[in-house]
């Protein structure tokens, strides 16, 4: 019936031929139990009831039945249907020849998904009941089927019609997903005790030790005095929500695939490409080693300061001499340079004292944090604890400008009046003279530790900022004796100083080989820590501003308090509790960092990208990176001479934050182009929040020092072209060449054409279509085929959709016709919302063939360029018209090709996309495809149409599997692709041939030998008149046979030769034989000639024995897809492989065993790769 739509009729039946099928249920077919299980009928024999026994012993009676023969051999089951006797004869008995079975070979595999296979040979624990399609099957019975399975290894597995040498369909199935290679897997084994570490262990602590630094303890007060509480906050939440997105973005591109070693420098650069890459990853690896530097300095800082003044070469006087040349930044780089020498060597010795003294820096952190919490509470339940400085006015004063040294600083009141002389000495000059100015200040000693029931945080929130050498923002200081600034002080200041506090996100990814499970561990621990140190940072900053003094807070070096640290005066029990563990981090911290950054310069090293650092991938015995440690260690000595913590941090600054920009714009970029293989198991992003954390990134790098923005940008813009100057060539599917796919000619000419890396595949769709122009007529299946297309759209991939019509190219009405088509097409292409190009192809009636083979040859422009092919399946079984001509025309022709193909069965059945499905859409893994058969299912389910389908994938277990770890492998298979889908494990353990196989062979052999005398009268047909019309022309019958034969008798040109060869070698048997009768040939003649016959007859059986296997597949699948799937909103399932060739006979055969595989099942996908891997776990 027509469907209206829109003043157009619709209709799903299409023109048929007029040809009947032919009958071939009628009486004069044999009784199936006539059927040997060679696939032939036996001669009929008087009183004999048929039986059919499979498997299991036979007795010495059986083994002596005979084989029927008919005239002396063997009859085939087309012989059989000429010469079937009537249906009252009754059979003779047949048993059936089960041979016994050879044991499995097992063949060792190299990679790891190989030896996850391997072991599921053993089949599972005695006792265990495995779940097949005939009920529990217990190891006794499969071990006993095993053993009396017949016709071969094909046989026993059930899977005859998918045989293409693979041993194990599973096995190989996960095999095409491995990723590890040889040396991968060993380091996986050697180090497999080691991956044990969960999401505290191994990310939050971690990254929490390293967030937490020395730049928490000696600048986050001074922060709050400078600054006030409000713009403090300010600043940490700008540092923290930068650092808090960039987390999200490492979450998402983190679980997106495994990462393997260098950390952030893998994920750049397998999703940049190697230029970027390597640019970022040697600006992360100059970020460690300069941080090194920067806990370095600031571990001397403590020292010298505050825990061993005297250690001071120029003595306490010189600690505010901090300018370029002072004297306090020479002791910086000396004792900067000792300690960076003690860290070599410990670093040098092995990671394992490094991370021996890991633990001690933790417990160093967390215990001084605490201590400076509970000195908050213990200042505001006893404020008279707290140390008192002295103020001369609005101006702090130095505690040395009137104390000496070995004074207790808890009795500065004493002397914080005009009476000390040495405070005359200090305001009025050596003699002591102190005019009326100086006379006439004020003098206060005041509890710079009020707690928190002072106005301190109220007077805090205010801001402070002064120029260098000024002690408040109006008042120039004497440096002798007042507490002043020792640099210019702005917010952006501020912002360089602070942000590598908040840095070291990272350390989870760094740690992701060690981790239990990555993909859970590294988005929560990391996330975890970031929002815990933001949460200490904010808290601490509030502690800071209402438990101390503005005028304390804004001393950095503590000079008003007798060189104390500010922060360890506020700690309790004790200021050394704060002391010795804020040195210790420090140490620590550059351990880590010094540590890490030749593991990143090995692993950029070991990709051979940048050829100038070959001989650095060189790693000792032990696997110590040692060339690496020497010139990471140069470089840190370098950055160590710049002097100061506030110098360093701001170089630190800014490779932290080209890392951070990229990984940002990394997971932006995939996010807005949706490649297939971007499927992160962290879901909680949007490319909008990695777009605000890249432009935090930039905004920080040029407010704060515009001019290190630029020379970072040009270090990372020449690293850049020299990779692509000089660099190796690598192809790790980057994000670039995806953006590549959408772009116009530039990006075009930088696709290369070679296969795309698994990460870059996504189907290209090439619909092949036979659609004649009415405007009253559409059919159903043609629009439903653009629905389908239209709903794998998340591939983002090109879609071409073209129209083949008979005429003639040169005809104006022809292409006119054309032209009609095409916009017919493109019309309905965007009813059903398909983003794509149309096009027509005119062909002449034996140019079809020949058509299709040059437009998949020719169609695309480089890498941009259909992969697969999307066609419908007839809606008709009958294999005598056109529309199963051209249907075979495109399998063969697509195969041929190198391309995927993706049939749909019923596509009247097919939803249209103002539908929404629901149910399950089950996906069978039969044979190994690369993983198309389950992109395409993941690229469905985000379609409106099916979104509301749940995917469930079966796999198909032979009886020599062991479904338990079969179904474990599949779960950590789905797991590492980030695909949620429900797991099932079915067993075809039955090894018995169904009557229902030899059922369907009989009729498929009746078909085809219907089909081939057909095609033979057809061929005598055309021979006949071409070689008349020929002969008029002028021109021989053999050439104007092949002008005007039809394409159909082109293809059965080559089954016709074999024909006339076997009926040539038929006449040459019979004349041999009489020649041999009359001349009295030898008696060996006579036993070579029945060797022949013998030989013949046993690959006729060898033929029929695996025509009735691969049809015993079908039926066994199909029952199954039955009992299984039968409420499945739709059914993906391997295509096989089509036969070679240009016989019509083998692909009528072949075109038999689809329809019965998919016979009754509504809605099939039936899919075919190329057998290369478009699906990865990588990131």
């Amino acid at each position: 019936m027509p469907i209206n739509h829109k003043s157009r009729s619709y209709s799903c039946s299409g023109a048929m031929s007029d040809e009947k099928e032919v009958d071939l249920t009628g009486t004069d077919r044999p009784a199936l139990s006539q059927v040997t299980s060679e696939g032939s009928i036996p001669a009929a024999t008087e009183g004999a009831t048929p039986t059919f026994t499979t498997g299991g012993s036979r007795s010495a009676s059986e083994d002596n039945v005979a084989k029927p023969r008919v005239m002396g051999r063997r009859i085939s089951a087309v012989e059989a249907v000429r010469n079937a006797p009537p249906p009252a004869r009754k059979a003779s008995r047949v048993i059936f020849e089960s041979p016994p079975s050879p044991p499995p070979i097992v063949k060792k595999s190299s990679s790891w998904w190989g030896r996850l296979m391997d072991d599921n040979k053993s089949g599972p624990p005695p006792g265990i009941v495995i779940e097949g399609t005939n009920g529990g099957i217990s190891l006794e019975d499969r071990q006993r089927n095993m053993s009396t399975a017949s016709m071969g290894e094909q046989w026993k597995n059930g899977m005859a019609l998918y045989e293409e040498g693979s041993t194990s369909f599973f096995a190989n199935y996960l095999k095409a997903h491995t990723t590890p290679g040889p040396d991968d897997n060993e380091q996986s084994e050697s180090g497999h005790s080691k991956k044990n570490l969960g999401v505290m262990l191994g990310v939050y602590l971690p990254t929490i030790q390293h967030i937490l630094g020395v730049t928490m303890f000696i600048r986050l007060f001074w922060l709050v005095g400078i600054a006030g509480l409000a713009q403090t906050f300010l600043l940490l939440f700008v540092c923290c929500l930068c650092t808090f997105l960039t987390c999200i973005s490492i979450s998402a591109v983190a679980t997106n695939g495994v990462v393997e070693g260098g950390g952030p420098y893998f994920l750049i650069s397998r999703n940049l490409g190697p230029e970027f890459g390597s640019a970022v990853g040697i600006l992360f690896y100059l970020a460690n080693t300069i941080a090194t530097s920067m806990y370095l300095v600031g571990g001397v800082e403590i020292l010298l300061l505050y825990l061993t003044p005297w250690l001071t070469i120029g003595g306490e006087e010189v600690h505010s001499e901090t300018g370029f040349a002072g004297m306090m930044t020479h002791n910086y780089r000396l004792y900067g340079t000792i300690l960076l020498l003690i860290e070599f060597l410990v670093v040098a010795m092995g990671v394992v004292f490094v991370q021996m003294l890991a633990p001690v820096s933790l417990v160093c952190v967390i215990l001084s944090i605490l201590a400076c919490y509970a000195g908050g509470i213990e200042k505001t339940l006893h404020p008279e604890t707290g140390q008192h400085v002295c103020m001369y006015d609005a101006r702090l004063l130095q505690s040395r400008a009137f104390m000496n040294k070995s004074m207790p600083i808890e009795e500065i009141c004493n002397y914080c009046n005009i009476n000390n002389t040495m405070m005359q000495a200090s305001l009025c000059g050596a003699e002591g003279a102190c005019n009326a100015s100086v006379l006439s200040g004020k003098f206060i000693c005041k509890n710079g530790y009020p707690g928190f029931n002072s106005n301190a945080f109220r007077d805090n929130l205010g801001t402070s900022y002064m120029d260098q050498f000024f002690t408040t923002p109006t008042v120039k200081a004497d440096t002798s004796t007042d507490v002043f600034q020792d640099v210019k002080t702005t917010w952006f200041v501020l912002l360089a100083i602070y942000f590598p506090a908040v840095t070291g996100i990272f350390t989870g990814t760094n740690m992701s080989g060690d981790l239990k499970d990555p993909q859970k561990s590294i988005p929560g621990g990391t996330i975890a820590a970031q929002l815990t140190t933001s949460f200490v940072y904010f808290s601490l900053a509030a502690v800071f501003g209402a438990a101390i003094d503005g005028d304390v807070l804004r001393d950095k070096n503590g000079f008003a308090v007798g060189g104390n640290m500010v922060v360890a005066l506020l700690s309790w029990p004790s200021r050394w509790v704060l002391l010795i563990g804020s040195f210790l981090s420090t140490f620590g911290a550059a351990l880590q960092c010094l540590c890490s950054a030749p593991r990143i310069l090995l692993a950029i090293s070991k990709d051979d990208v940048i050829p100038i650092l070959t001989p650095f991938k060189t790693t000792r015995a032990s696997g110590e990176p040692f060339r690496a440690l020497i010139l990471t260690t140069i470089i840190a000595e370098l950055a160590i001479l710049m002097g100061a913590v506030d110098t360093i941090a701001a170089v630190v600054d800014f490779f932290f934050l080209m890392c951070y920009g990229f990984v940002n714009i990394v997971c932006a970029m995939h996010s807005l182009m949706g490649a297939p293989n971007w499927r992160p198991r962290f879901k909680y992003y949007h490319w909008s929040l990695s777009m605000l954390g890249a432009f935090l990134c930039l905004f920080i790098m040029f407010s704060t020092h515009w001019d290190y923005a630029i020379i970072a940008i040009l270090l990372c813009a020449g690293i850049y072209k020299y990779v692509e100057y000089k660099g190796a060539k690598k192809e790790w599917g980057d994000g670039f060449r995806g953006i590549a796919l959408s772009t116009a000619q530039f990006s075009l000419m930088k696709i290369s054409e070679d296969d795309p890396h698994p990460k870059n595949f996504r189907p290209q769709l090439l619909l092949l279509l036979s659609t004649e122009w009415r405007k009253d007529l559409i059919d159903v299946s043609y629009i439903n085929l653009l629905h389908l297309a239209s709903q794998l759209k998340a591939s983002k991939g090109l879609t071409l959709v073209t129209s083949f019509l008979n005429g003639d190219p040169t005809d104006d009405s022809a292409r006119a016709a054309a032209a009609k088509v095409k916009s017919r097409i493109t019309e309905d292409m965007d009813r059903a919302k398909l983003k794509g190009f149309a096009k027509t192809l005119i062909h002449s009636n034996n140019q079809v063939h020949g058509s299709m083979s040059t437009l998949i040859q020719s169609v695309g422009l480089g890498g941009l360029k259909p992969n697969t092919v999307l066609i419908s399946w007839p809606r008709s079984d009958e294999i005598y018209n056109d529309e199963y001509a051209t249907f075979m025309d495109k399998l063969k022709v697509a195969c041929a090709m190198g391309m995927s193909m993706v049939i749909a069965k019923d596509i009247c059945e097919f939803p249209s996309n103002d539908k929404r499905m629901t149910g399950t859409i089950d996906i069978y893994c039969i044979m190994e495809d690369g993983g198309l058969t389950i992109l395409i299912g993941w690229l469905l389910t985000h379609s409106k149409v099916w979104r509301g389908c749940k995917l469930r994938v079966i796999s198909i277990a032979g009886v020599h599997d062991n479904n338990v770890k079969m179904q474990e492998g599949l779960t950590n298979l789905l797991y590492n692709l980030r695909i949620k889908a429900k797991i099932k494990i079915v067993e075809i353990a039955d090894p018995e041939v169904s009557k229902s196989a030899f059922e369907h062979t009989l009729r498929m052999e009746e078909r085809t030998m219907v089909l081939s005398q057909m095609r033979e009268m057809v061929r005598n047909a055309n021979q006949a008149q071409n070689a008349a019309h020929g002969n008029l022309l002028g021109v021989p019958s053999a050439n104007a046979a092949r002008m005007t034969m039809p394409i159909v008798t082109a293809e059965m040109k080559e089954k016709t030769e074999k024909i006339n060869e076997e009926d040539e070698d038929g006449k040459e048997r019979r004349r041999d034989s009489q020649d041999s009768n009359k001349s009295g040939k030898t008696n060996d003649d006579e036993k070579d000639k029945e060797a022949a016959e013998k030989e013949r007859e046993k690959a006729a059986k060898k033929e029929r024995m695996k025509k009735v296997a691969k049809m015993n597949t079908a039926v066994k699948l199909n029952e199954t897809f039955h009992e299984h799937s039968s409420d499945a909103a739709l059914i993906l399932i391997n295509l096989p492989k089509p036969f070679a060739g240009e016989d019509e006979v083998a692909l009528a055969q072949y075109y038999t065993y689809l329809g019965v595989l998919t016979k009754d099942l509504p809605r099939v996908l039936m899919i075919r790769a190329t057998g290369k891997e478009v699906i990865t776990s990588q990131s």
